[in-house]
This record gives C-alpha cells, structure tokens and sequence, in this order.
C-alpha cells in the first residue's frame, strides 16, 4: 500500500508487529525515551510527508505515560506535514470516567477526546469502548471495532458443548442470564443478584473488560451454585490489576479469555486460565480499508480470514 506509514507506540509492541506483519509493512522508525526529569521524547525517524500516518498505541501499562507518548507522536507527525493521522487505540484509556456520576466528578473520558483532537489526531479506531457514547466526545472520525466476531469464533472452535451454552451479562445490555451488581464504591461489588436459570448449563459470562475481577469471580462463584455446570469468561479487555491473578486461580473458571487490546505474556505464566484471542487481523484490516476509503462495517459482523 503507498503512502502509509505505520508506528508503534510503546505499551504493546508486539500487537503493532502482528498488525504490521498482516499489512506486509515495516513498523516506522521512533525513538521514544526520557529526560532524567522524565519528560517524554519522541524522534520520528523517516519522512512522514504527505503520508497517511497510523500509529497503535494502547492505554494499558503506565496509561499516562504512554498516553503522553502518544500526543507527542501524534504532533510530532501533524507538524511534519503527513497528510492524516490516526491514532489506534486498542484499548481506550480513561473510558470509565465517561459521565458525571457524582458531585464535582471529571469526565475524564472526554478530556482525553479532547487532548487527542488538539495534538492533531484526524481519525480514531478504537475497539469496544467501555460506553458508546464516547465516540459523541469527538469532532473528528471515531470508529468502534467489536471483539464479538471473533469471540463467537473462539467459542463454537474450544467449547465443545457451546450449543448448550447460556450467555450470562454482568452489564445491563444482552445475553439470556443477568448479573445484577451493586456497588459501594469503585473496584468493589457490594451485592450481586442472579436473574435467569442457568442449572445444566455452561455459562459464559461476558463483559468489555475486568480490572481486579472481583466482579467475574464473585459472578463465577454464584452460577456454580445456581447450577452451572461449566463458567467461563470472556472479556475484551483484560487489564488484571491489583487481586486480580489470585482471584482468577481461586475462582471456578474453566478458562477466563481475553483478547490481545492489552499484553498478557506476564499474566499467562502467572494463570494458565487465561487465554487470548488475536485482534491483530481486525485492526489490521480496519487499518487497510480505511486507508483506502472502503467501509469498516463489514468488521462489525466477520472476522478477517
């Protein structure tokens, strides 16, 4: 493809090699480091100039400091004249600060829409966002992948009994089982209600993404009692902070699975429950159709072969 230039942030070089090695191109020269202050400095390392400029950076591992790094990607290509910029956020950072849910809270969600748009960002793609109504942050293009294509691949290719499978949801849209939470405050579930019949069945819990998993755990333990036969989870986002590994090894999953928005090498040697589904050829294939002006929502329904 001419006139496209792909970079790779620093928080998850090897989903940026597997996207880059679907689209048979280089990953770009940069150099990124720091000031012993700590400042963050970026060198892009070729000419950019009147290219179609696209670089992954996900919000995961020290969110602001990547962050930051990519503003600073994103300028520094918007001043050396490329011709658009679109920055790939697998997964968004600051997506659960999306609304004023208390006195004097921040929508933080949008502040980062908006630091985006002023570093000189042209286009976003992004893959399921914690709530859809941040792409209304944005002036600029904002396309929302979906994990679920290749999730329901995973499914009827590993869950032998998938046909006996209730989808369970923790969050209040979808599936045939519901787990209703109440929170007392952030990361931690106060009461948890089971609505649905789920004895017999293998459940699949499914959520866009788990941070100390107190929530799919406590969830995995009540459908186990409510007669579940099999648990697992699938999440897009797998971000597995604090308690999280501990309480997955404790928890009766038979598998908890993630997609690669986040890396998890370090956490699989820790858990042999998780298991990752590669996005790369999603994100890869949004990359390339919309480089050349084709639609993305074929994206929506299928999974690139």
């Amino acid at each position: 493809m001419p006139n496209i230039v792909l970079f790779s942030g620093s928080s998850h070089h090897d989903l940026s090699q597997r996207v880059a090695d679907r689209l048979g191109l280089e990953l770009g020269k940069v150099i990124t480091k720091k000031f012993s202050n700590q400042e963050t400095c970026v060198e892009i390392g070729e000419s950019v100039r009147g290219e179609d400029v696209y670089i992954i950076q996900s919000g995961c591992g020290e969110i602001n400091d990547n962050l930051m790094e990519l503003l600073i990607m994103i300028n520094a290509c918007k001043i050396a004249s490329s011709s658009r910029v679109t920055a790939v956020i697998p997964c968004f950072p600051y997506a659960r600060q999306d609304k004023k849910d208390k006195s004097r809270a921040p929508i933080s969600a949008k502040l980062v829409a908006n630091m985006l748009s002023v570093a000189g960002a042209d286009h976003i793609i992004t893959m399921d966002l914690h709530a859809s109504q941040i792409q209304g942050f944005f002036d600029i293009a904002v396309d929302n992948l979906y994990a679920e294509p290749a999730v329901l691949q995973w499914i009827r290719e590993n869950i032998p009994e998938w046909k006996n499978c209730i989808i369970v949801s923790i969050s209040p849209v979808g599936g045939f089982a519901l787990i209703h939470k109440e929170r007392k405050k952030a990361n931690e579930v106060d009461r948890m209600v089971l609505v649905g019949d789920v004895k017999d069945r293998v459940a699949i819990l499914v959520d866009d993404m788990a941070d100390t998993c107190g929530t799919i755990c406590h969830a995995a333990d009540k459908l186990i009692s409510a007669g579940a036969i099999k648990v697992y989870a699938i999440l897009t986002h797998g971000i597995f902070s604090g308690p999280a590994i501990s309480r997955i090894n404790s928890a009766p999953f038979e598998a908890v699975v993630v997609t690669n928005t986040i890396p998890q090498e370090e956490k699989m040697k820790q858990c042999p429950k998780i298991q990752v589904i590669d996005i790369s050829m999603i994100l890869a294939e949004a990359i390339r159709r919309t480089h050349n002006g084709e639609s993305v929502s074929y994206l929506f329904s299928h999974v690139p072969l």
